[in-house]
């Protein structure tokens, strides 16, 4: 958000002003996070996730580099290798229980982000590459997440392994050359589990690149905020810093009291316990589940049962699975309202609440077992999940009456203007 009123950076110490003129990092941190950026002055605390989840991720690289250090990519010894960081690695307990609440923590804070985006409008113009950008760090944490469930090699991680490689089967022609290509083999073996720690060690400095692209973009067209509403005027923003960094920090103390409860109190909570059994390629478990941040889309996958026509249900289950992550990409162009907020959108608000519980039925039904009444359950909300995306938010958008909108940021802030504005009428959709 480049305004003419931004602060500008001018150091005073020579040191400074000679860093400055060769390398001009200081001021690429003062006009990115300090108060040479302009921010809206009424982000609530919503907008905190955006910056938990980078801590998350600075967490999980720190202590995932110090594992990687201790741990043995090999069935022989990978189980053993855990173990030796719990019982024998000074303060490896910590680590180890650090990094897998720390995967937890992480989905836990990019779930309300991207919901908070849902809510707020966050995808719509001029914030599309923000959004787009967005669902590619997501899709890297799932990839990152899967490979990471599977390096522990208990029961759990083998069979995990086994049935989310084996998803690529399905796909016709190519499906078996691609499984057999990802595992290095025809079951999960010595090959994948080097192939996967490789890619898991890699994927999150990917992600951190990434991220460095996503506020590269939001800070071209600036930061959205509650009302929807675009910066007019100087009274409209405040500097990041001290305001935002003070408030980051608080939510930050927060976010940490509730990581370290279950850290040192509950730190198995989240886990399974059949991954603390060697994995055994000839015993099946019972409930074969992964990580709990997967179950909406694992009860997705599980919502197909029956053929349709030549199409298999492994299939349609592995193209709904990824479709219902992709459909985000179209979020931009399907929802054609004028309006970002859903603080002005009274329809749109309350199909909003109803996905947020139709997630909650399916994330609940992915990690039940694959049985009745769950199965039902999971093709009810599903079917809800798609028609959301596809129909719901399309007509709703067309048709909605929302409220008008404040005057301005600052209006909003301080009740001032009493003439709202009504939003400008959405543009005609481009003939097919």
């Amino acid at each position: 958000m480049s305004f003419h009123w931004a602060k500008q950076y001018t150091p005073s110490h020579p040191f400074m002003q000679w860093m400055d003129e060769k390398l001009p990092l200081p001021r690429l941190v003062f006009n990115s996070l300090g108060g040479g950026y302009p921010v809206p002055r009424n982000l609530n605390y919503a907008w905190n996730f955006g910056v938990l989840a980078g801590f998350c991720l600075l967490l999980q690289i720190v202590t995932g580099v110090v594992l990687a250090m201790h741990y043995a990519a090999n069935t022989q010894v990978a189980f053993g290798s855990v173990e030796h960081i719990m019982r024998d690695v000074n303060w490896g307990w910590m680590l180890r229980y650090a990094h897998a609440n720390g995967a937890s923590a992480f989905f836990v804070v990019v779930y309300c982000h991207i919901f908070r985006g849902f809510y707020y409008g966050s995808y719509k113009a001029p914030r599309e590459m923000v959004w787009l950008l967005g669902v590619v760090i997501f899709l890297l944490m799932m990839a990152t997440a899967f490979m990471g469930y599977v390096l522990p090699w208990g029961q759990m991680s083998y069979w995990g392994a086994q049935v989310i490689t084996g998803l690529f089967s399905a796909i016709p022609l190519v499906g078996d050359p691609i499984h057999t290509w990802l595992l290095g083999g025809f079951a999960p073996g010595n090959s994948a589990l080097n192939r996967f720690f490789s890619l898991h060690f890699l994927l999150p400095f990917v992600i951190a690149g990434v991220i460095i692209l996503h506020i590269w973009a939001l800070h071209i067209p600036g930061s959205n905020n509650p009302t929807g509403v675009e910066v007019k005027t100087e009274s409209d923003t405040i500097p990041f810093h001290p305001y935002y960094t003070a408030k980051d920090g608080f939510g930050l103390g927060v976010f940490l009291l509730i990581y370290c409860a279950f850290l040192f109190f509950m730190p198995n909570s989240l886990g399974h316990p059949d991954n603390y059994i060697p994995a055994n390629p000839l015993q099946t478990p019972a409930h074969i589940v992964p990580e709990w941040y997967f179950w909406p889309f694992y009860a997705i996958l599980r919502a197909f049962t029956q053929d349709f026509l030549f199409v298999p249900a492994k299939l349609m289950g592995v193209i709904a699975m990824f479709s219902a992550i992709l459909v985000w990409f179209l979020m931009p162009w399907l929802d054609r309202s004028p309006v970002r907020s859903g603080h002005y959108r009274p329809l749109y608000k309350k199909f909003f609440w109803a996905l947020v519980v139709d997630a909650v039925i399916l994330g609940y039904c992915g990690g039940s077992p694959a049985e009745e009444p769950y199965v039902m359950i999971s093709q009810l909300a599903a079917l809800y999940y798609f028609l959301h995306f596809f129909v719901i938010v399309p007509i709703v958008s067309s048709i909605e009456r929302p409220l008008p909108l404040p005057t301005s940021i600052t209006a909003s802030v301080l009740g001032d203007g009493d003439m709202p504005v009504s939003p400008t009428p959405a543009p005609a959709a481009p003939a097919a």
